[in-house]
């Protein structure tokens, strides 16, 4: 049924491009997503455009809540694909989505740190020793929620040294060497290569991530934003996810 809606979609999508009447042959997408979703999320684009040569796909990355801002201070997006529940439930109180909002994919959590793991750090009480340099995100931001919860899950309590805007800058720093660890997402550590390490947080500290996907209100192209949704959606979509470590609805 997936493939056969994703089908329609996209032919009333061509048909509306030939007509010139609901878009044009150049019709551009404008995707807001968080920034956790950057690498997959840029092959999902190309994917897509393959096969709609007459949309081209346009992201803005950056954390979930700065996304929230952008949209409701009136950025022109079509589509919203966010890292947490909350953040969408907001943009849907707040009366800037169309129709409901579809999960896509599940995420955990993992500790980043320098290549070879200097610091010796093997688990979540670790970031809490003497001279070790901790970064996370800011708590509005869901990594940086969900990080919270799975301290208070083990019982260890720390300051970090700095609160970021979002994982992707949690991984930067911890590459420059400045700062020794940090909680991202999985996917994030697999992303980053050789360039960090990842160190596994139990199951029974975790937490998985829920990103849920929109169609902005008042978009330009929402026939070919509900067409791009259901791309992510479809078998295709789901295991161009599932390459780059997210785990499938």
């Amino acid at each position: 049924m997936r493939r056969l809606g994703l089908f329609l979609l996209v032919t009333a999508f061509v048909a509306a491009a030939c007509g010139g009447s609901a878009a044009t042959p150049a019709t551009q997408l404008n995707v807001f997503a968080a920034a956790s979703l950057t690498d997959s999320f840029k092959a999902l684009g190309d994917a897509f455009h393959k096969t709609n040569s007459a949309v081209t796909v346009k992201f803005n990355f950056a954390g979930t809540p700065t996304l929230v801002t952008q949209i409701e201070q009136g950025a022109d997006a079509d589509v919203f694909a966010a890292a947490d529940t909350t953040n969408m439930d907001k943009l849907k109180t707040d009366g800037f989505t169309t129709g409901a909002a579809q999960v896509f994919a599940h995420n955990r959590l993992e500790i980043v740190v320098a290549p070879g793991n200097p610091k010796g750090i093997t688990g979540l009480a670790d970031l809490a020793k003497a001279g070790v340099i901790y970064i996370t995100e800011a708590p509005t931001v869901p990594a940086g929620k969900y990080s919270l919860q799975a301290l208070q899950k083990a019982g260890v309590t720390v300051t970090p040294k700095s609160l970021e805007t979002d994982v992707k800058s949690v991984i930067s720093k911890i590459e420059l060497g400045e700062a020794d660890a940090g909680i991202v997402y999985t996917t994030d550590v697999k992303a980053a290569g050789s360039k960090v390490s990842g160190v596994p947080i139990p199951d029974q500290f975790n937490v998985v991530a829920t990103y849920p996907m929109v169609v902005v209100k008042g978009s330009k192209q929402p026939t070919a934003a509900s067409a791009f949704i259901s791309f992510v959606l479809s078998s295709s979509g789901q295991a161009t996810l599932a390459t780059y470590g997210f785990a499938p609805v």
